[in-house]
């Protein structure tokens, strides 16, 4: 069973803990909800049955992957060891254990309202988007990263969903989040290029490399950046303009994610291992503890600097 288990990528499942920030925001906009236990019990409830819905739905995604990538992988250096190119897994299983874990992710889903299972239903069809032919997104340039990346707002949306089922989170947050997303997996697409080291082994590994040079992916990572900073911008403007007091903290973020991009052999090729990256980790910890604090905080005399109006948003949780 370990090889069927191994193509699920339970370790991959770490990666739903962007539906957080979702959580998070959604607590924002009703933070009456932290002071009633019985509504944070059924939030917590909530939450723990959406991210076992996400898994499936996720892990359903992973095995349509292993499945359609299995002849290319086995071009490639280290993942013609994975369970289907290596001949571990008996492919008629695979396509039903793709098929059952996304009818139960679907099926949890729908117990927690109709826009979480959209959310969910959206997730699984980009899997499918990104996959299968005749779309097969990944193998078009720009837009494998695009479509990739697009799974982190609906993580977010699914965190959000958790919460509050009837409300939309801003779009600016959205568009902030899918576009950090796609830098972020533009700078492993740059990291398996340069590691590969050779066009034509990484264009039959890859369809996307047959135009990717690193210097192109190099000025997308660039755009993408710059455009996750531009969106961010106007929900910091629109909601919480403390919130740019930790800007710098984040541009220093992405800085240091680019440096790791650019180490030989880079781990952000693999971001499950990217733990193992002590810096980064704690200076992700950093950023995050400094973004929470400023939720808390009102300065007043912000918006009259910038001439920025104050939103009409209170502060995520006030202590009483």
């Amino acid at each position: 069973m370990y090889p069927y288990i191994q193509i699920a990528r339970p370790d991959h499942w770490f990666k739903n803990v962007f539906m957080l920030l979702g959580v998070v925001l959604a607590m924002f906009y009703k933070p009456d909800l932290f002071y009633d236990s019985g509504a944070m019990t059924h939030v917590l409830l909530r939450l723990a049955l959406g991210l076992a819905a996400v898994c499936m739905v996720v892990s359903s995604n992973y095995v349509i992957n292993e499945i359609l990538d299995a002849p290319t992988d086995r071009i490639h250096p280290s993942k013609c060891h994975r369970p289907i190119p290596s001949g571990k897994v008996k492919l008629p299983l695979a396509y039903a254990e793709w098929i059952l874990l996304g009818v139960l992710g679907l099926g949890l889903s729908w117990k927690m309202g109709v826009p979480f299972f959209c959310s969910a239903a959206a997730l699984l069809v980009m899997g499918i988007l990104y996959n299968v032919k005749p779309f097969r997104t990944k193998d078009w340039v720009y837009l494998d990263v695009l479509s990739e990346s697009v799974n982190n707002p609906l993580r977010l949306l699914l965190g959000w969903y958790v919460v509050l089922a009837v409300e939309v989170p801003p779009l600016s947050l959205l568009l902030w989040y899918w576009m950090v997303g796609a830098f972020f997996m533009a700078t492993k697409r740059f990291a398996e290029y340069r590691w590969i080291n050779d066009p034509e082994v990484a264009a039959g590994y890859r369809q996307s490399f047959r135009y990717y040079t690193e210097n192109r992916l190099l000025v997308s990572m660039f755009v993408y950046a710059i455009t996750s900073a531009l969106f961010l911008g106007v929900f910091i403007l629109r909601y919480r303009l403390e919130l740019i007091l930790g800007f710098p903290l984040l541009a220093g973020f992405y800085g240091y994610y680019l440096y790791v991009g650019l180490k030989p052999n880079s781990p952000v090729q693999n971001p499950e291992l990217l733990y193992r990256e002590k810096g980064l980790m704690a200076y992700l910890l950093v950023c995050v503890a400094v973004l929470l604090g400023l939720m808390f905080v009102d300065i007043p005399a912000m918006y009259a600097l910038f001439e920025v109006q104050s939103s009409e948003i209170q502060s995520l949780w006030i202590f009483r």
